[in-house]
């Protein structure tokens, strides 16, 4: 599976790992980390979600970033939730769009 991802990847995409074990940022970090990466010319970002047995270790090598959205242990399905609005936040962040409330 993990062979299988890693080829599916866009060359010189930047891959952010979501595990349990990965680091936690706030919204404004996450969407610093985002504009950053396509301030260095990085036009893919590739969000690769770990199952119930987390992800292989080959992914998390060859990860730009390690994410945990939380410490808690969250269903597949609401992970993905969790991310696209987190996506949604960082770019409204980005475009001062009030979405975001300090």
């Amino acid at each position: 599976e993990a062979a299988l991802l890693l080829k599916a990847f866009p060359k010189n995409a930047a891959i952010d790992a979501l595990d349990e074990r990965g680091k936690t940022l706030t919204s404004r970090e996450f969407s610093r980390v985002i504009e950053e990466w396509g301030n260095t010319g990085i036009a893919n970002v590739c969000f690769v979600i770990g199952g119930a047995d987390g992800l292989d270790e080959s992914i998390l090598q060859n990860a730009h970033l390690t994410l945990s959205l939380s410490a808690m242990t969250w269903p597949h399905l609401l992970a993905r939730v969790m991310l696209l609005e987190q996506l949604y936040r960082a770019w409204s962040l980005q475009t001062g769009h009030p979405y975001h409330r300090d």
